[in-house]
């Protein structure tokens, strides 16, 4: 998810920063890295004491042979508008393997090292310090400049203004904090050793978030980020094969044991297919990423923000909007709305990050500024109007109002990213999970209704433990006393599915 262009790769800037491990945290007693039903070795997110069988560590860290200086240099980008036309190829894959341990297409994701996990190396040197070498790299800096393209999409008409009328929207009682009474490691989802095995199903080797939403009973939607394929390695970020964003589905409900993948929606047999395009230019469109998603009908909608570029700043990006797409065919081709979008002027959109829950009548609309140190604003539409941002109404102090996105007051305090929000219909009660950056830990909180009054905030899990974390995308299926989520881990830079118990 959290990635920056840099000279021909990319880096990492915000993904893991936001979770400073404390220096008191004691890494967790050694256990071999997890190892799926086909004998391949996957990741472990747990930091861990290092194994007592291994050469001891030298004396003095190892120090790179390089150290690269990057200096920056201007380069005019032409950025053709209008864009191209997405690219909607799809295949209807054929079923997998009776043998979940052979390859579906050995020719497409079969590499020389497929025995070997690509898990971090380990340094057996004697510990001499050796004088890395200083050397300058010209980075370039794109300055993108519009020039005439080809015809685009089809413009779409934009709805008609709708202004509702403000009504009162008072905040209910709070009701009872949350507490996990533990908090387990289930599975890992995606990637090299996974039980899934995207890496050869689907070329997914590398991929982050998770978003999940029913998308018709009986079917979980499954949205990753930043994705990439053949050629990712770990702890190396990016990879040739690089996708914005992909979907798989599920039909697994014993998520007890792990959450199996049934399908992924792919342009080509064994490659998920990009689903939200994007231009892929620092300073103008980096990638596109899904927040979340939902159904009405038999129509699906999600919510993704158009990056414009990652900050050098720990924790920070900066968008252009935020916006919906909608797909009409389970999820296989989207259209992103040309008139559903939150423009994020002078980077103060309030909702350039947001969580879309159906409830009764409404569409509620979660939403934070871009990066991962803002509050949470609340808005609501009916569902019919879903995709017209003027029948918006934006929850300020006690009302629903049609003001303007940034009038919106926060819903709750402190700081928070990464939202995801579920309606337990059983219990009437509403759960929302947060990264919150100052405490170091995934939290989740409870309300009587989607303004509030919400309650404090649990840690669902910490920096002690996971220091490389990030999300917490709660599993629709869940309950107001078991919740499944997905976390994701940089070095690895895939998604793990968690499980808490709460009370």
């Amino acid at each position: 998810m959290v990635l920056q262009r840099v000279g021909t790769g990319l880096c990492v800037v915000a993904a893991v920063c936001a979770l400073a491990a404390p220096s008191s945290a004691a890494p967790l007693p050694y256990a071999p890295p997890p190892v799926n039903s086909c004998g391949e070795v996957g990741f472990d997110p747990v930091v861990r004491q290092p194994d007592p069988k291994a050469p001891p560590a030298p004396l003095i860290p190892p120090v790179p042979p390089n150290i690269d200086i990057p200096i920056p240099y201007p380069k005019i980008v032409p950025v053709p508008e209008p864009g191209p036309r997405p690219d909607n190829t799809r295949i209807k894959p054929g079923p997998l393997p009776t043998d979940p341990c052979k390859n579906p297409c050995p020719d497409v994701t079969d590499k020389p090292d497929d025995q070997q996990a690509p898990g971090p190396a380990v340094s057996s040197g004697s510990g001499t310090f050796r004088i890395p070498q200083i050397q300058i790299r010209p980075e370039a800096e794109p300055i993108p400049i519009p020039v005439p393209g080809g015809p685009g999409p089809d413009p779409q008409p934009a709805p008609p203004p709708v202004v509702n009328p403000a009504e009162a929207g008072p905040v209910t009682p709070p009701v009872a904090a949350p507490a996990a009474e533990g908090v387990n490691f289930v599975q890992q989802l995606t990637g090299h050793g996974s039980e899934n095995r995207t890496d050869k199903r689907y070329g997914v080797d590398g991929t982050d978030l998770g978003l999940m939403w029913e998308s018709k009973p009986g079917e979980v939607a499954v949205a990753f980020g930043d994705t990439f394929g053949k050629g990712w390695k770990f702890g190396v970020p990016g990879g040739p094969d690089w996708r914005s964003n992909v979907l798989g589905h599920s039909t697994d409900k014993n998520l007890a044991d792990g959450m199996k993948i049934d399908s992924m929606v792919q342009d080509s047999p064994c490659h998920a297919a990009e689903l939200l395009s994007s231009r892929k230019v620092k300073n103008y469109e980096m990638t596109t990423i899904p927040t979340s998603g939902f159904a009405i009908g038999d129509r699906q909608y999600m919510s993704y923000m158009s990056i414009n570029r990652w900050s050098t700043i720990p924790g920070m990006w900066f968008t252009n909007y935020g916006g919906v797409a909608y797909s009409d065919d389970d999820g296989q081709t989207w259209t992103k709305d040309q008139h559903a979008k939150w423009e994020n002027i002078f980077g103060l959109g309030k909702f350039q990050v947001a969580t879309m829950v159906p409830q009764g009548d409404y569409v509620y609309m979660f939403g934070t500024p871009n990066g991962r140190i803002g509050s949470v604003g609340l808005a609501r539409v009916l569902k019919k109007d879903v995709l017209n941002t003027t029948a918006y109404q934006y929850w300020v102090n006690g009302t629903w109002a049609p003001t303007d996105k940034n009038d919106a007051t926060p819903i709750m305090s402190g700081i928070a990213s990464e939202l995801s929000v579920r309606y337990d219909q059983s219990a009437k009660l509403w759960q929302l999970s947060t990264l919150d950056t100052v405490r170091g830990a995934i939290l989740i909180r409870n309300a009587a209704s989607p303004q509030g009054i919400w309650s404090d905030g649990a840690p669902l899990l910490n920096t002690v433990d996971y220091p490389k974390a990030y999300g917490g995308f709660i599993h629709p299926w869940s309950t107001d006393k078991d919740l499944y989520f997905t976390i994701s881990e940089w070095d690895s830079y895939n998604v793990y599915l968690m499980h808490a118990r709460l009370k």
